[in-house]
């Protein structure tokens, strides 16, 4: 007989089992969805340095590097984001034929399947290449290669569905599409009306078991123009033609879009953004059950299905969409504001426009260190699920704050709307990602640390199992052996977080030859500490009331989310051989990052209920409060200079984005940022000699023949750039007025006097 099993670890299993809170099965599923990878280090407390940056990076084949070379430059050579967003209101025809041709829509599918079989890291690439470009066509590629048939088949599907559904959807002869979202149930999946009840039915002219479906969703991205529906729905037995069991659950099917009470319905209009999209309903459509994604087995199963399938859209899609806008901001920005002129200086020069350049350039090295560490991740065939919501949320926040800022250093020349404008529909298109797969105010407050608390902890899931085994002794004793290694754990977490707090992480781990960022590893060291105490203090004290403190939660959120973008900004720096050039970014990502660390710190110890606890953690982890500062100035004007001259930096900082060498907005101005910047000794002597037109200088011998010619040049490209569209008023007015004759004015005006 066990003292401490039978004794003390059976009093507390009691408690605990009659406290625990209830989980439903949609967040038991969720939790099970997926893996975890680095973010469960960063719960331990004691992060393994050694494991993120032997990990291998993510790189590209010779086939998909020929595919992103060829194809996906094409591509982007045929599109006219102005043209099929103002006057087509849809992708070209023989831009459709271009990306079903080249399996676009197949890049995930394996090439035993007809598709192109690429990695993760292939996929973001084409996404973040062709979203430099069009986001309408962005998310027409990316949505086929994320969250839709294509995955849940590869996943879940059986060997006879495989076959047949995903050669048709590799070459473009089904267009694909999910329906999730129903009028009634957005994030909260249970409040599902759409059905699928259990019966038989004809279906192809014999009576086959199936199910008979009705549902209405919206919001379905390529729902207008797809052939194959993949639909979530509630299943039922009533008649328990196939078990006991009455409510299966949560269930995904195929749906072939032609069949009869299948319903298209007309097109949404997302934010000015013209990408199909738009509702459909199904009233009494009968399938198969062999058209349940798994077959009958898989009944019940479908979010679990999707929530181990979202990774991709999350982790993917969305993130290489963001960084692709990140670095255009930062290219495009950075040129403007090199080549625009105020009172005869660049307004680049102006302090005032050094900060917000500075965090749009570092924000893009962030957002990209994120996506490559992510895809890394996803290449080793790990699928994780909390790190793919810290992804989606804060990429495209952080787009979202780029953009605004580059919006701000163009002025005027941003907000007419026009084919010259680069970044109006980019904007525009920013709270459409921020809304798509799981609102962002969702994600922050319920689910990174919510899911990432229970998931990435080292002890907390396998307690929560323990307690909810039906063996009750079996779960004593997994829980008297998880219990007293999660209790030793807290020990020297807390002591961990205790001296690496008071001596500010000097003696925190650290890589052996980290160089000058060695110090940022130690931080981070040092705040994975305090963040693990402090959770397990949260989880301890609150219990299960602690996922309806959303504030909380969100704070909790914040800190881990910046521990692992922060992680992925070092990681960036080693992989690209420690660039002396770049550590000006990597200095503001750091420095803005523990700001907000210490800040979530010193808001959750405000606000932890217990406050004697919050008390003991303040004393231990931040006895002075928040004392992180962010970016010097010095730091904001070597990232802000970094975008504002031609430099192997600037283009590492902005490489893979779409540069068709056409007249578009984006190449004037980098023709005209390469023909300014070259010309700069020529400005300089220029405004020495208070001259402003060339000849004069040529005369004065100030500057040469050639010289003027370079300078006149760089002055028109400078004035192509600035200038902004304007239209004509009756292109501007959908329905023109008919001239009204002076004969019927006059017998108007009559008639008005003798009424």
């Amino acid at each position: 007989m066990s003292f401490r099993r039978d004794v003390i670890s059976k009093l507390i299993f009691s408690w605990a089992r009659r406290v625990l809170p209830s989980m439903s099965d949609t967040e038991r599923e969720a939790l099970e969805a997926g893996d975890v990878w680095w973010d469960a280090d960063l719960f331990t407390g004691n992060p393994d340095w050694s494991k993120l940056l032997d990990t291998p990076p993510a790189t590209l084949t010779a086939e998909e590097q020929a595919f992103l070379d060829g194809p996906v430059d094409e591509l982007c050579a045929m599109l006219d984001e102005w043209k099929i967003n103002w006057e087509l209101r849809d992708l070209p025809p023989e831009v459709w034929d271009f990306i079903k041709q080249k399996k676009f829509f197949g890049m995930i599918i394996p090439t035993e399947h007809g598709g192109l079989g690429f990695s993760p890291y292939a996929h973001s690439e084409v996404v973040r290449k062709i979203s430099s470009r069009s986001l309408v066509a962005a998310v027409t590629v990316m949505v086929p290669n994320s969250l839709g048939p294509g995955e849940l088949l590869m996943r879940f599907g059986t060997r006879d569905q495989q076959n047949k559904w995903l050669p048709r959807l590799a070459d473009g002869r089904d267009v694909p599409c999910f329906g999730l979202t129903s009028p009634e149930a957005g994030s909260d999946a249970a409040a599902m009306t759409d059905t699928g009840i259990i019966c038989k039915g004809m279906f192809e002219g014999r009576e086959v078991l199936g199910l008979r479906l009705n549902w209405h969703k919206r919001y379905i991205t390529l729902g207008p123009v797809a052939t194959l529906l993949g639909l979530a729905f509630k299943a039922f037995d009533p008649d328990h033609l196939i078990g006991t069991q009455e409510d299966l659950g949560i269930s995904v099917a195929l749906i072939p879009t032609d069949l009869p009470g299948v319903s298209i319905g007309r097109r949404h209009l997302p934010a000015m953004q013209v990408f199909q999209n738009g509702p459909n309903w199904g009233k009494d459509v009968f399938i198969p059950l062999d058209y349940v994604i798994g077959g009958k087995e898989r009944l019940g199963q479908g979010w679990k299905m999707l929530m181990t399938a979202l990774a991709a859209g999350r982790g993917i899609s969305l993130p290489s969409l963001s960084a692709a806008g990140a670095a255009f901001a930062a290219r495009t920005a950075g040129a403007y504001a090199r080549i625009r002129e105020q009172f005869g200086i660049p307004i680049g020069k102006f302090e005032g426009v050094e900060e917000p350049l500075a965090r749009i350039a570092a924000t893009a090295y962030l957002i990209d260190a994120a996506r490559r560490l992510t895809c890394a991740a996803l290449n080793e065939g790990h699928h994780p699920a909390v790190i793919s919501g810290i992804m989606k949320l804060h990429a495209t926040e952080r787009l979202r704050t780029v953009i605004d800022d580059a919006m701000d250093i163009h002025g005027g020349k941003a907000v007419i709307d026009g084919p010259q404008n680069y970044l109006g529909n980019l904007y525009r298109g920013v709270p459409v990602s921020i809304t798509v797969e799981g609102a962002n105010i969702l994600t922050r407050n319920l689910i990174i640390f919510g899911q990432g608390a229970i998931r990435a902890h080292p002890y907390l899931l396998h307690e929560m199992n323990a307690l909810g085994d039906t063996d009750k002794a079996r779960g004593l004793d997994t829980f008297d052996k998880t219990f007293w290694d999660h209790i030793v754990h807290s020990f020297r977490t807390l002591f961990r977080a205790w001296g690496r707090s008071w001596s500010g992480g000097a003696f925190a781990p650290a890589p052996d030859d980290a160089g000058a960022v060695t110090g940022f590893y130690r931080q981070l060291s040092r705040y994975s500490a305090a963040f693990a105490l402090c959770a397990d203090m949260a989880l301890l004290t609150l219990g299960g009331k602690l996922k309806r403190k959303e504030m909380l939660s969100a704070r909790f959120g914040d800190i881990l989310s910046e521990l692992y973008l922060l992680s992925a900004v070092l990681k960036r720096w080693h992989e690209e051989g420690r660039q002396q050039a770049d550590l000006a970014l990597v200095e503001w990502c750091m420095a803005t990052g523990f700001r907000t660390i210490e800040q979530r710190f010193a808001d959750i110890l405000a606000n932890l209920p217990n406050r004697v606890v919050a008390i003991m953690l303040k004393f231990m982890i931040q006895p002075l409060g928040a004392q992180a500062r962010g970016p010097s100035d010095k730091v904001i004007h070597a990232c802000a200079q970094l975008v504002l001259e031609p430099s192997v930096a600037r283009d590492r900082l902005t490489q893979g984005l779409s540069n068709v060498d056409d007249d578009s907005g984006p190449a004037r101005l980098e023709k005209a940022f390469l023909l300014v910047t070259a010309a700069e000794d020529v400005f300089k002597r220029m405004r020495g000699a208070r001259l402003r037109d060339a000849d004069a200088a040529v005369r004065q011998r100030v500057i040469t023949q050639a010289e003027a010619e370079q300078h006149n040049a760089a002055q028109e490209a400078v004035a192509r750039v600035i200038e902004v569209d304007d239209f004509a008023p009756e292109a501007l007015s959908p329905q023109k007025e008919e001239p009204v004759s002076v004969q019927v004015v006059h017998e108007q005006t009559e008639a008005r006097a003798a009424g």
